[in-house]
Protein backbone atom coordinates (compact mmCIF):
# COMPACT_ATOMS: atom_id res chain seq x y z
CA UNK A 1 0.00 0.00 0.00
CA UNK A 2 2.84 2.41 0.83
CA UNK A 3 4.42 1.70 -2.55
CA UNK A 4 1.19 2.59 -4.31
CA UNK A 5 0.94 5.88 -2.42
CA UNK A 6 4.55 6.74 -3.19
CA UNK A 7 3.98 5.88 -6.85
CA UNK A 8 0.86 8.04 -7.00
CA UNK A 9 2.75 10.90 -5.35
CA UNK A 10 5.57 10.65 -7.88
CA UNK A 11 3.07 10.49 -10.75
CA UNK A 12 1.28 13.57 -9.39
CA UNK A 13 4.60 15.42 -9.07
CA UNK A 14 5.56 14.48 -12.63
CA UNK A 15 2.19 15.58 -14.01
CA UNK A 16 2.35 18.84 -12.05
CA UNK A 17 5.87 19.53 -13.34
CA UNK A 18 4.87 18.79 -16.92
CA UNK A 19 1.73 20.94 -16.67
CA UNK A 20 3.78 23.73 -15.09
CA UNK A 21 6.34 23.69 -17.90
CA UNK A 22 3.67 23.63 -20.61
CA UNK A 23 1.66 26.51 -19.11
CA UNK A 24 4.62 28.76 -18.26
CA UNK A 25 5.04 31.58 -20.79
CA UNK A 26 8.09 31.18 -23.02
CA UNK A 27 9.64 34.48 -21.96
CA UNK A 28 9.55 33.53 -18.24
CA UNK A 29 11.37 30.18 -18.57
CA UNK A 30 14.92 30.27 -17.22
CA UNK A 31 18.22 28.73 -18.41
CA UNK A 32 17.12 26.67 -21.47
CA UNK A 33 14.29 26.97 -24.02
CA UNK A 34 10.80 25.82 -23.04
CA UNK A 35 10.77 22.94 -25.55
CA UNK A 36 13.94 21.53 -24.01
CA UNK A 37 12.40 21.76 -20.52
CA UNK A 38 9.41 19.77 -21.75
CA UNK A 39 11.75 17.08 -23.10
CA UNK A 40 13.75 17.01 -19.86
CA UNK A 41 10.63 16.59 -17.72
CA UNK A 42 9.14 13.93 -20.03
CA UNK A 43 12.32 11.88 -20.53
CA UNK A 44 13.67 12.09 -16.96
CA UNK A 45 10.43 12.12 -14.93
CA UNK A 46 11.50 12.59 -11.31
CA UNK A 47 14.88 14.26 -11.73
CA UNK A 48 13.60 16.40 -14.61
CA UNK A 49 10.76 17.70 -12.47
CA UNK A 50 13.08 18.53 -9.60
CA UNK A 51 15.53 20.32 -11.92
CA UNK A 52 12.61 22.26 -13.46
CA UNK A 53 11.41 23.37 -10.03
CA UNK A 54 14.90 24.51 -8.99
CA UNK A 55 16.47 25.86 -12.20
CA UNK A 56 13.81 26.48 -14.85
CA UNK A 57 10.67 27.67 -13.16
CA UNK A 58 10.15 31.44 -13.07
CA UNK A 59 10.89 33.05 -9.75
CA UNK A 60 7.96 34.33 -7.75
CA UNK A 61 7.78 38.10 -7.62
CA UNK A 62 8.87 39.44 -4.27
CA UNK A 63 6.63 41.76 -2.34
CA UNK A 64 7.78 45.35 -2.21
CA UNK A 65 9.10 46.65 1.07
CA UNK A 66 6.52 48.61 3.02
CA UNK A 67 6.86 52.35 2.65
CA UNK A 68 8.19 53.87 5.87
CA UNK A 69 6.10 56.62 7.40
CA UNK A 70 7.02 60.20 6.58
CA UNK A 71 9.31 62.22 8.83
CA UNK A 72 6.47 63.84 10.81
CA UNK A 73 4.29 60.74 11.10
CA UNK A 74 4.28 58.92 14.46
CA UNK A 75 5.33 55.27 14.16
CA UNK A 76 3.31 54.04 17.12
CA UNK A 77 1.27 55.33 20.02
CA UNK A 78 4.37 55.70 22.19
CA UNK A 79 5.91 58.00 19.55
CA UNK A 80 2.85 60.27 19.33
CA UNK A 81 3.36 63.37 21.52
CA UNK A 82 -0.40 63.90 21.97
CA UNK A 83 -0.84 60.33 23.17
CA UNK A 84 2.07 60.63 25.60
CA UNK A 85 0.79 63.95 26.94
CA UNK A 86 -2.71 62.46 27.46
CA UNK A 87 -1.22 59.35 29.10
CA UNK A 88 0.89 61.45 31.46
CA UNK A 89 -2.15 63.55 32.40
CA UNK A 90 -4.21 60.40 33.12
CA UNK A 91 -1.42 58.86 35.21
CA UNK A 92 -1.16 61.99 37.38
CA UNK A 93 -4.93 61.97 37.90
CA UNK A 94 -5.55 65.25 36.07
CA UNK A 95 -8.10 63.49 33.82
CA UNK A 96 -11.37 65.42 34.01
CA UNK A 97 -13.61 62.79 32.41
Amino acid sequence: MAGVLIGLGLLAFWLFSLFDVVTTPEDEVRNVPKALWILIVVLIPLLGGVVWMVRGRPRAPRAAWPVPPGPGTPKGPDDDPDFLRDLDRRMRGDDVS
